[in-house]
């Protein structure tokens, strides 16, 4: 029995049928949820190039880092347990082992002396910091406690901070005990050279500000 060649055998795909197209890059499918990192390559570039009047995208402002620093207080937070708790915590919430700073000098109004654990800090970069700013925004701020926006305020150089007076926020964490719970704070550094380019990139990122209020009439 004479057998089929390989070229007959082969199934070939109807003319007519549909090719399934690809996606643009930056460009969700409705109903999916866009990241913060195809957001940024995608609409907010788009949009800061309008607002800015840039046409060089590596012109355009960005997140460069983003920093938590948590202050270690000597009279309540000095001990060796408060200390590894801390260290937990923000390597729960960053994904990375934090830094203990230590004083340099010593001051003896403060009651410190050199060489003292004085802080921990976090230095987050690329995907690992968009992903965290996605949580932070989305799960974390949600969760405080009348929460009724961000301030508007930048350092003048591009740089924008924030201060946290609960660690609990991040669902990460699990609630602890009254004396454990700590503040930190979250720097933003940006390579924008002014606070209106970092104001508009900020704000194109989804950062929760405060409304401006508009001004009021005076009577006559």
């Amino acid at each position: 029995m004479a057998k089929a060649s390989p070229k007959s055998a082969s199934k070939k795909t109807p003319s007519n049928q549909p090719t399934q197209k690809l996606r643009p890059a930056g460009k969700m499918a409705k109903g999916s949820y866009a990241t913060l990192h195809d957001r940024l390559r995608g609409p907010i570039r788009e949009a800061l190039k309008e607002q800015l009047k840039i046409t060089n995208i590596h012109a355009l402002p960005r997140i460069e880092k983003v920093i938590l620093n948590v202050g270690i207080n000597k009279s309540k937070m000095d001990s060796k347990e408060i200390h590894a708790y801390i260290g937990e915590c923000l390597s729960t919430i960053t994904g990375l082992k934090p830094i203990y700073t230590k004083a340099r000098v010593a001051i003896s109004n403060f009651k410190t002396r050199e060489g003292l654990v004085v802080g921990a800090m976090v230095t987050l970069r690329g995907r690992r910091m968009e992903e965290f700013i996605d949580r932070l925004l989305s799960t974390a701020l949600p969760r405080i406690r009348d929460f009724r926006g961000l301030p508007t305020r930048l350092d003048g150089q591009g740089n924008y901070a924030i201060g946290l007076k609960d660690h609990t926020i991040f669902p990460e964490i699990a609630p602890p005990e009254p004396g454990k719970i700590f503040g930190m704070q979250i720097q933003f550094a940006t390579t924008a050279k002014n606070d209106a380019a970092a104001m508009a990139l900020l704000k194109l990122v989804g950062m929760p500000f405060k409304p401006e209020r508009a001004p009021s009439s005076k009577r006559s």
